[in-house]
């Protein structure tokens, strides 16, 4: 059977661990070629060797997503290993959460940086390949679908205490979602979103220990959910309990496919509940 993304070129922010780990093997097992992205070198460098041993194609691109001249970089790095690009995965991001009053200027800059800026930056280094490539496609007659999916959150969608920061990152990239789908329709490009519920990963462990921090941009950010918010989740959602990084890539997935061809400037909550 063919693979739906063979030949197709994917860069996914974040994909050293978690859920940007999950899309990278996902979108690879269905052919794409994946430029993957982790701020350590270590993981990035895991998951490049768990797509090679199961027959795929990838390379890294280790750093911040925030940094000035990550987004060429991160471009670069894909046309110089595979001469384009297909599909844009914009899944880098953590949360530094407060209340507002508590809340400083830093905290409320980090996260618009990773969750806006840094994808705006990435999306548009990558204009040019992109538009190059539909122009000779088009030239040649052919119509050729490119796939952008940007991840938000149910916290963009509904709002969260603790979350102004995060909730308006996230509602952000709805917004902006909605206006790349405007401006690249005539690229053939599909932009769409999916707006994660609670997806268990090390940020959301209840397993993690009081206090558990990791190191992101030279900051310590607490990680971790208590066991008993965890359990009220699972109460509350039809489904019963949180979904795994293989049911949030899945999500992803669909919007890189072909069958999504048609659909565009789309948010789709992934997060068991209607």
């Amino acid at each position: 059977m063919t693979q739906k993304l063979e030949g197709k070129v994917a860069l996914v922010t974040g994909s050293g661990r978690g859920i940007g780990q999950a899309i990278a093997l996902k979108l690879a097992g269905e052919g794409a070629r994946i430029v993957i992205n982790d701020l350590d070198a270590d993981p990035a460098n895991e998951t490049v060797e768990m797509i090679k041993a199961a027959g795929g194609d990838a390379v890294a691109c280790v750093g911040s997503v925030t940094a000035p001249d990550f987004a060429e970089r991160y471009v670069k790095t894909a046309v110089d290993a595979y001469k384009g690009i297909d599909i844009i995965v914009n899944n880098a991001g953590y949360t530094w959460d407060d209340v507002i009053q508590r809340m400083t200027d830093e905290q409320w800059y980090a996260i618009l940086d990773c969750h806006m800026t840094a994808p705006f930056r990435i999306l548009r280094a990558a204009y040019p390949v992109i538009k190059a490539k539909a122009a000779a496609e088009a030239a040649e007659g052919r119509e050729v679908f490119r796939k952008v999916v940007n991840i938000s959150s149910v916290s963009g969608l509904q709002g969260n205490a603790g979350q102004i920061n995060y909730s308006g990152a996230k509602a952000g990239v709805t917004g902006m979602t909605r206006a790349l789908a405007r401006e690249w329709g005539r690229l053939k490009v599909n932009v769409n979103a999916v707006a994660f519920g609670l997806i268990l990963t090390r940020m959301t462990s209840a397993d993690a220990k009081a206090g558990a921090t990791v190191k992101i941009d030279g900051r310590d950010i607490r990680i971790g959910i208590s066991p008993d918010l965890l359990a009220t989740h699972a109460q509350r959602c039809p489904l019963g309990r949180a979904g795994t990084t293989e049911e949030a890539a899945g999500a992803v997935y669909l919007f890189c496919s072909p069958e999504s061809n048609y659909i565009t400037g789309q948010t789709v909550a992934v997060s068991g509940t209607p």
